[in-house]
């Protein structure tokens, strides 16, 4: 059930909260001169962990379960403070390629909030900007503390908003990056958001409104903020109930949603995964990858 909710559902995203193991999820790990068209994706819960090498492909989350956060092992930072200990360096240096997948690629969470939540305003919520939807503007809202002026809940500041979120993004992608090759290691990472693909993870654990049309609006400015800051690729993480909950569905009316390529969870086996290559896609765009769960998520490269 969709709520404007500020809390989000803990290890809600592409990555279990599971140890990995050293070999393949579910069976089927790529590289080491396997055949099969197998990666993996990461992201906070496994901070720390002893992640697999010889993939074909990794995929890692940018931000700490919430649209507005960072994942704390990206790229160096106090709690780890070694290259060696970021996802982010993990995913570029030992993947081995050899897939349609490039050896690392990035997953974002997303999320529309609205500008209030019991009482309390989103701290982070737009109160100005131009948009395709017209001009973000501010409205007054009754809160715990009384009458406040917030950025309205509109589909020009939902809008923004993911824009906003979008830029941060790319700015985290940058500073961990930066910071990884600051440390002179073997193998240097892509600095810019043109050097990865991007996944936006839209799952009904994460905060919507009901109001499907300022959702949209908020996951196109995602695409248009990622755009504009270089990246070349945009997709969907989701499942197609998920999805049409929070959009509503995806037809050529849709703008930058439709056509979008699709990385699809659900399958409990690798089999599983590849079956669900054969999915319709629901933005309209072709199916890249499935997902299947195991101690380490398992990605299939469709």
């Amino acid at each position: 059930m969709l709520a404007a909710a500020l809390a989000v559902a803990a290890g809600a995203g592409p990555a279990l909260a599971k140890p990995p193991k050293s070999g393949g999820g579910g069976g089927g790990g790529g590289g080491g001169g396997s055949s099969t068209p197998t990666g993996y994706d990461v992201s906070y819960p496994q901070c720390g962990k002893t992640l697999p090498s010889g993939a074909a492909f990794a995929i890692v989350g940018v931000n700490d379960g919430l649209a507005n956060n960072l994942n704390p092992c990206l790229g160096p930072s106090s709690s780890y403070a070694s290259f060696t200990q970021s996802e982010l360096y993990w995913a570029v240096a030992s993947s081995v390629g050899g897939t349609t997948q490039p050896h690392a690629s990035l997953y974002v969470n997303t999320a529309d909030p609205g500008n209030a939540y019991n009482g309390s305003p989103i701290s982070d919520w737009p109160s100005s900007g131009s948009t395709p939807y017209g001009a973000c503007t501010t409205t007054l809202v009754n809160l715990s503390t009384g009458p406040t002026y917030l950025g309205a809940n509109s589909d020009a500041c939902a809008w923004q908003y993911g824009d906003n979120m979008a830029a941060a993004d790319a700015s985290r992608l940058q500073s961990a990056a930066v910071a990884i090759n600051g440390q002179a290691p073997p193998t240097l990472v892509p600095t810019t958001p043109a050097g990865y693909p991007w996944w936006l993870d839209v799952e009904t654990g994460n905060t919507w409104q009901s109001d499907t049309t300022m959702n949209v609006a908020d996951l196109q400015g995602m695409i248009a903020g990622l755009q504009a800051a270089g990246a070349m690729t945009v997709g969907a993480y989701s499942t197609s109930s998920q999805w049409k909950t929070i959009t509503g569905g995806t037809t050529s009316a849709s703008g930058s949603l439709y056509g979008i390529p699709v990385w699809i969870p659900g399958a409990r086996t690798l089999s599983g995964a590849k079956s669900n290559c054969q999915q319709t896609s629901f933005t309209g765009g072709r199916v890249t990858l499935t997902q299947w769960f195991s101690q380490l998520d398992g990605d299939y490269a469709c």
